[in-house]
This record gives structure tokens, sequence and C-alpha cells, in this order.
């Protein structure tokens, strides 16, 4: 079992940045890929950005590309989602969420296994 913990929400006019971070701990080599989820209120959970755990390969919606950055630090067990130049559609509670299996899409909810918390950013006009 993976356990998560998001922090680094919070209130940003647009156009400013933030930085999101997740920690992992308990079976963190079991990790294949970790990913970042945010939820609008009356929203569905959509996929924001993913990394592969050892090779570094990023996957973003294509919304974010261009503004957000998704970084991993294996030696620290924890993922970052830089977000830049945001914008009042990227209000949400952000999730991190942990995957352990090769099988599934990136952008798809059903392919991880463990989720933190989520963490809420709210961007302001």
């Amino acid at each position: 079992q993976v356990q998560l913990v998001e922090s680094g929400g919070g209130l940003v006019q647009a156009g400013g940045s933030l930085r999101l971070s997740c920690a992992a701990s308990g079976r963190t080599s079991s990790i294949y890929a970790m990913g970042w989820f945010r939820q609008a209120p009356g929203k569905e959970r959509e996929f924001v950005a993913a990394i592969t755990w050892s090779g570094g390969i990023t996957y973003y919606k294509d919304s974010v590309k261009g503004r957000f950055t998704i970084s991993g630090d294996n030696a620290k067990n924890t993922v970052y989602l830089q977000m830049n130049s945001t914008k009042p559609e990227d209000t949400a509670v952000y999730y991190c969420a942990a995957r352990t299996s090769y099988y599934g899409s990136y952008d798809s909810k059903l392919s991880y296994d463990s989720w933190g918390q989520g963490t809420q950013v709210t961007v302001s006009s």
C-alpha cells in the first residue's frame, strides 16, 4: 500500500504560479508512475499530468501543456506539479495518485491504485 500526502495548494492570481508537492510513503518501490488529477465543483475528476517513476516520461492534459510541469524526486519519493500562467479555470481540488501497474492509460482514474486527500487550488481573476 502506498500513502500519498499533497501540499502546496492555495490562492493565486491569474497568471501567477504555484507548486504542488506529493510525498509518497509505504511500498514506494512498487510505484510505476504518479499523476495529478483535479476536480472542480460539479465536475468529474480529470487527468492533469503523469510521470513514470523510473524513466521520467511525462504526459499532460492538452490545456495545461506549456503551463504546468510535472517532475519527480525518487530519492525523496516526491512528485511535484509546477503550475505557471494559471487561469481561473484551473481552480479545483488537485489530487495526487500513484499506480503500480504498467497496464492502463495514464489519463484514466481507473489506472491508479492510491490517492491523496487533495489540496485546493483557487485562481482568482
